[in-house]
């Protein structure tokens, strides 16, 4: 399906006008730079804006360092170590480039990568955890990469929290044959708007799981990007996300197979209660010509509290061979299931609890694979916070 996409103005043409979208043959052909000037400012028309509240995000697309940072934290297990990069250095290791304009900005104006190193062959017991906490401040750009050594397993807990206007670019590089889960954690303040472009590569025979947990902000909107530097990779995105009045909660997610013999799958699950609750999910899956025996499947799935909330799912399934295990994609917004309910209350279960009991349920198949247990148990006592508030 083409898609509808951005480009430069041609001379004299209006920024809102039609001269400024073209339609792209195939996501592959969606703009990437480390240039700010090879993306317009957005105005919400182009397809990968269209459904971002972007007249509350002007401050993202400005190209001009603004010298605000976040409080960090660390907590780092033996062998690891955190350094600061230059962005040429950053550059330099090969990583993906940005694929916006906010991603452009931050990558641009940082002033330096930190730089999560694990060294190959390393077996961690402990996660390696990082909290990023908001005061207050202006717009923050910010540039982590970490770098998983060969046949090393790691996981990595990255925490946000506080009030913060944060523009984001996150890289992993997983070396050949290395184990890695990285998890975002998003627990801003309402005030809050994070913009993230989160890229992933997978090295020869690794596996990587990407989670992604948003349970406040504002705005938040990831772009979590999956590509292949060898055969045999594992790419798993999970997610799960709970909006309530007032947020927009927007997961974007690019898997590019373009090297053969490699998995991904993808399970989103989001719940939204209040009247004005957002939330966007969009999931792009392009399988190149040269990616023989790919095997790749997504999911989303949405439920609905209440009345007046909206869910917006978005799935495509690009196939350049035929010589592939499998594709395939779902998708799926529902209201809560008032015959479950039913069927609880008429077990003698109060109505509150049963609501809980079927939330619970709704995310369950999620959060137990996420493989932290420290993360699901928080998750589920923030769900329960979710719907203790709405209840109120």
């Amino acid at each position: 399906m083409p898609l509808l996409t951005p480009q430069r103005p041609t001379e004299g043409a209006h920024t809102h006008s039609a001269a400024t979208m073209v339609p792209d043959q195939s996501r592959a052909e969606r703009t990437a730079s480390f240039e700010v000037d090879a993306f317009p400012v957005p105005h919400g028309r182009e397809e990968e804006w269209r459904f971002t509240p972007v007249d509350r995000l002007g401050t993202f697309f400005r190209d001009e360092a603004t010298g605000e940072c976040l409080t960090w934290e660390e907590n780092l297990p033996e062998g690891v170590t955190v350094s600061t990069l230059p962005v040429a250095d950053w550059q330099a290791l090969g990583v993906p480039a940005p694929q916006d304009r906010a991603a452009a900005v931050a990558a641009a104006h940082s002033g330096g990568v930190a730089l999560v190193d694990v060294p190959a062959e390393a077996e961690l017991t402990e996660p390696v955890r990082l909290r990023l906490t908001g005061g207050e401040q202006g717009l923050v750009h910010g540039h982590v990469t970490v770098r998983v050594g060969r046949f090393a397993k790691a996981t990595v807990l990255l925490e946000h929290d506080g009030t913060a206007d944060y523009s984001e670019v996150l890289t992993v590089l997983a070396g050949d044959g290395s184990d890695v889960t990285l998890v975002s954690v998003q627990e801003w303040d309402d005030a809050s708007h994070h913009l993230g472009q989160h890229d992933v590569v997978v090295g020869r025979d690794a596996r990587v799981r990407h989670i992604a947990v948003t349970l406040g902000g504002g705005v938040v909107r990831l772009n979590t990007n999956a590509t292949y530097a060898g055969p045999g990779g594992s790419f798993e995105g999970l997610g799960v996300y709970f909006a309530d009045a007032g947020q927009h909660l927007e997961h974007r997610l690019f898997v590019d197979h373009e090297a053969p013999h490699c998995r991904s799958n993808v399970e989103y699950k989001g719940a939204l209660q209040g009247e004005t609750a957002r939330t966007v999910w969009v999931g792009d899956v392009l399988i190149r010509a040269a990616a023989e025996g790919t095997d790749t499947y997504e999911l989303n799935r949405n439920l609905l509290l209440t009345d007046g909330a909206r869910a917006d799912s978005v799935p495509n399934l690009e196939i350049e061979t035929g010589e592939i295990e499998g594709a395939g994609h779902a998708s799926a917004t529902g209201r809560f299931d008032d015959e479950q309910l039913f069927y609880l209350m008429a077990r003698g279960i109060p109505e509150d609890e049963a609501r809980r009991l079927v939330v619970r349920g709704f995310f369950a198949s999620v959060v137990g694979r996420i493989g932290v247990p420290e993360v699901q148990e928080r998750l589920m006592e923030a769900i329960e916070r979710e719907l203790a508030g709405g209840a109120a």
